[in-house]
């Protein structure tokens, strides 16, 4: 399957600034085509949704395009995709919802590996109902979740874990869990936003009764996507505005929806389904084109690897039997930041931080500063693997910042 890299870099105008961009967990880059839709999104006739005037029909085309992409790039219905601002508050509103039926004596069950927002929302609902939160930890040694079999009970309500840790990239055996938590009658909410940029999604072989995720994690603009199935959706009664539809999934939105993303959002999932040439539906074409960009990265990530073992005083804490192409790496008695800093003024951007995951980066030991994350993307090249493995070589070899600064001997 063919991934020609170069050609799809030609499609960022960002990277013609000529920085080497390792920082996609944190929001990729994005292509032409992408702020193309937007801007001619925002300077065409729009109008709130309707059938009546050509603006208000464009405004409907638009929404109704967006679910069709979504729903493509991740195996889910149309009629059960819902945007919001952002993942973080799509999920505290559906915890909130969900949690309208909780008592004292549920359980919701959270892990440590996971965003913060895919836990606060949970706990916070949880604790405001008199819920028991029970927590998942993961084996520091590999990153490895443990078994969720014991926390399960018939009181459990609903089980969050991540698709991918946006720390250290584990990916858990989220089809395992779904399938325990099902059997003890809870829901399963993924957070997908650090996994879809990566490999090809399908929620229901993941067994996710809810998936969110962020399309700016995927080459497009910033809001959240929640996906579920409409019938689930019909149960759920989320506070509203009176006079606002109470269709699904249109009660779960609240207010206007930000027309020009969610054009660009579906330039984004186009663009991704034309990452590797081929024909089929749109559908079998992403799920090509995400297979080629996982081959793409793991290639990348197995590089930086072996490198990053030859490095004198540096841990990488990314170690799960499968991951995403998301290291997280530590140096002996040097401050991550310092490498941040390092690796920024030669043209490199990984940054250093615990990235929201901070009951991850705590129960690694790294505190809330976490370390440095080196994360790949679709448009990562072997040049810039070459500038990043160069400088992190020089950073090692290079006395501390201190030193350097005190002019000490």
């Amino acid at each position: 399957m063919s991934f020609d890299v170069a050609s799809v870099r030609d499609h960022f105008p960002s990277l013609k600034a000529g920085y080497a961009h390792f920082d996609g967990p944190g929001g990729s880059q994005v292509p032409d085509v992408v702020a193309q839709a937007v801007a001619e999104t925002m300077t065409s006739p729009l109008a709130n949704r309707g059938t009546i005037t050509a603006a208000e029909r464009t405004a409907d085309a638009i929404v109704l395009a967006a679910r069709a992409a979504m729903a493509d790039l991740l195996g889910a219905d149309p009629g059960g995709i819902v945007f919001g601002r952002s993942m973080t508050a799509l999920t505290f509103d559906l915890a909130r919802t969900l949690a309208a039926g909780w008592g004292p004596g549920d359980e919701v069950v959270v892990t440590r590996l996971d965003h913060d927002a895919d836990i606060r929302p949970w706990v916070i609902a949880a604790e405001a109902v008199g819920a028991t939160v029970r927590w998942l930890g993961f084996d520091p040694a590999t990153g490895e979740l443990d078994d969720v079999t014991p926390l399960l009970s018939d009181r459990t309500r609903l089980v969050a874990v991540t698709g991918a840790s946006n720390l250290i990239g584990t990916r858990p055996p989220v089809r395992e869990i779904a399938d325990r938590a099902h059997g003890a009658g809870a829901l399963v909410h993924v957070d997908g936003v650090h996994l879809t940029a990566h490999a090809p999604i399908d929620v229901t072989e993941l067994g996710a009764d809810f998936y969110a995720c962020s399309p700016y994690k995927f080459l497009g603009p910033h809001c959240g996507v929640l996906a579920a199935e409409p019938a689930l959706l019909e149960t759920l009664r989320p506070a509203k505005l009176l006079p606002s539809s109470d269709a699904v999934p249109e009660r779960f939105e609240l207010g206007t929806l930000p027309y020009e993303l969610l054009a660009g959002t579906t330039a984004a999932v186009d663009f991704l389904a034309g990452l590797v040439p081929g024909d089929g539906t749109r559908r079998e074409r992403l799920t090509a084109s995400m297979t080629a960009v996982e081959a793409h990265e793991d290639r990348l990530r197995h590089r930086i690897e072996d490198a990053l073992a030859a490095l004198p005083g540096v841990t990488v804490y990314s170690r799960a039997a499968r991951r995403t192409p998301t290291l997280l790496v530590g140096f002996d008695g040097r401050d991550p930041a310092e490498a941040y800093r390092f690796l920024a003024e030669r043209g490199v951007n990984a940054p250093a931080s615990s990235f929201y995951a901070i009951e991850a980066s705590r129960h690694l030991g790294l505190g809330d500063g976490g370390s440095l994350r080196i994360g790949l993307a679709p448009y990562t090249d072997d040049c810039d693997v070459d500038r990043l493995i160069a400088a992190l070589g020089e950073f090692v070899s290079a006395p501390p910042a201190e030193s350097r600064n005190s002019g000490g001997r």
